[in-house]
C-alpha cells in the first residue's frame, strides 16, 4: 500500500497544471445590417436576403436611371416635334406657286397658324429642358413641369391633327380640279398642291411625335410622388 501511495504521489507531482479555459468568442460586429467581413454578394450566394440598405440603394439607382431615360426621351421627342413644326411652317409660308397663294384658302392659313404656335411651344420646351440639363436648375417644380408637359403635349397634338385634317380635303379637291381642267393642254407644275401636301405631312409627323411625348408625360405623371 505504501508503494502504491508513493507512486500516486509522484504522478501527482509530475502532472503539469491544467490550461485556463478559453474565453467565449466575441459577437460579430454588425454595420448597416451586414456583418463585418461579409459582403452582400456572399449573402445572396448563400441564399440569404440582402440587407435593407443595399435594396434601397438598388431601387434609388434604378429610379435615377429611369428618370434620366424619361428626361432624355422627352427632350428628343420635343426636338423632333420642333423640327417637323418648323418645316410645316416654312413650307406653307412660302407656298406661293402657279399663281396661287396659301392665303387664298382658310385651311392653309389655319395650318400655318397652328404650325407657328406649335413651333413656339416645342421650342420653349426644348429650351427649358436643355437649361435644366446644363445647369441642374428647374424653373418650375417637378410636379408642375410634368403636368404642364402632359397637358401641353395633348393640346398641341390635337391642334396639329385638326389642322392637317382640315387641309387634306382642300388639297384633294385642288388636285381633282387640276386633273379635270388641264386635260387637253399642259397643266401647271402642280408645285402649289405638292407643297401643300408636304406641309400637311410635316404637320401629321409633328402630331405623332407630340402624341408620343404626351404618353411619356402621362406615364411620368401616373408614377409621380406627391409626398
Amino acid at each position: 500500500m505504501a508503494i502504491i501511495e508513493e507512486h500516486s504521489s509522484e504522478n501527482t507531482e509530475t502532472l503539469p497544471p491544467s490550461a485556463p479555459p478559453l474565453p467565449p468568442p466575441s459577437p460579430p460586429v454588425v454595420a448597416n445590417g451586414v456583418e463585418q467581413g461579409q459582403t452582400p454578394s456572399a449573402d445572396v450566394e448563400k441564399g440569404q436576403t440582402p440587407s435593407v440598405s443595399v435594396v434601397k440603394m438598388t431601387k434609388i439607382t434604378r429610379s435615377w436611371r429611369r428618370e434620366d431615360l424619361y428626361k432624355n426621351g422627352s427632350l428628343a421627342l420635343h426636338v423632333i416635334g420642333l423640327l417637323f413644326s418648323f418645316l410645316a411652317l416654312m413650307i406653307m409660308a412660302t407656298n406661293k406657286h402657279d399663281g396661287q397663294n396659301f392665303t387664298d384658302y382658310e385651311e392653309y392659313s389655319y395650318l400655318l397658324a397652328i404650325a407657328v404656335i406649335s413651333t413656339v411651344y416645342t421650342g420653349g420646351q426644348v429650351y427649358l429642358q436643355v437649361h435644366e440639363i446644363l445647369t441642374g436648375v428647374q424653373k418650375f417644380s417637378r410636379n408642375n413641369s410634368v403636368s404642364f408637359n402632359f397637358i401641353g403635349d395633348q393640346i398641341f397634338a390635337y391642334l396639329l391633327i385638326s389642322a392637317g385634317s382640315a387641309a387634306v380635303p382642300m388639297t384633294n379637291r385642288l388636285r381633282e380640279v387640276e386633273d379635270s381642267i388641264f386635260t387637253d393642254y399642259p397643266a401647271p407644275s402642280g408645285l402649289f398642291t405638292d407643297s401643300s401636301a408636304a406641309a400637311i405631312a410635316m404637320t401629321f409627323l409633328a402630331f405623332f411625335v407630340l402624341a408620343l411625348s404626351a404618353l411619356v408625360s402621362g406615364y411620368k405623371l401616373s408614377n409621380q410622388s406627391y409626398i
